[in-house]
């Protein structure tokens, strides 16, 4: 199987839980601004998307989709124990989890890296994100993970995207359920491993 990721893009969910479930992956680095692969192969024609993740299978299918990857990769390795078993009410948690991920956080501070963004749409922006921000400091209380004491796919997704506030200066400071599920998610010995193969730290 072959990743498709850029450094510190959303595509890093999918390489944490590859290497948590121990997968070994091909990794093709993507420069989104040319759409071409390290490799010099045209990215449209990969994604027609245009966008990381794309996770290439063996058989020639190409997967993409953070949330809809990273429940793949899980399940073809149940015993990593990463997502509940399908069908189970855990499962239905950890997709909500992986929704919320994707809609609520993803987007909103994703939002963000629009060049075009003014200064007023910013300040709303960041009052869409402090709501949710809140909402997630709340659904963290008295739990390691998102989903309780067991980290899953929800938290690799989580954790790529709200690294992103290190970029935006969002202090996370007023949230400390959040900086702490991001101090035990950073200290991860596969999440070391994948940061380190992105290159985000030495």
């Amino acid at each position: 199987m072959k990743l498709y990721y850029s450094p510190g893009a959303c595509s890093m969910a999918p390489h944490i839980v590859a290497r948590e479930a121990g997968y070994q992956l091909d990794l093709e680095k993507v420069d989104i601004p040319s759409k071409k692969t390290a490799g010099g192969e045209d990215f449209w024609q990969i994604n027609p998307k245009g966008y990381v993740p794309a996770l290439t299978l063996d058989n020639g299918q190409v997967l993409t989709e953070v949330g809809v990857i990273i429940q793949y990769l899980a399940d073809q390795k149940p015993e990593s124990g990463l997502a509940p078993k399908a069908g189970t009410m855990e499962r239905y948690h950890l997709m909500e989890a992986v929704n919320f991920a994707a809609t609520e956080i993803h987007k909103q501070i994703g939002a963000l890296f629009n060049p075009k963004m003014t200064p007023e749409m910013k300040e709303v922006q960041l009052g869409v994100i402090e709501r949710r921000f809140n909402a997630l400091e709340k659904a963290l209380e008295g739990k390691q993970y998102v989903m309780g004491e067991k980290f899953s796919v929800a938290d690799a997704y989580l954790f790529t995207v709200l690294n992103w506030t290190g970029m935006h200066k969002i202090d996370l400071g007023k949230w400390p359920n959040i900086k702490g599920f991001m101090a035990r998610v950073a200290a991860r010995p596969k999440v070391q491993e994948t940061l380190k193969a992105e290159g985000l730290i030495k």
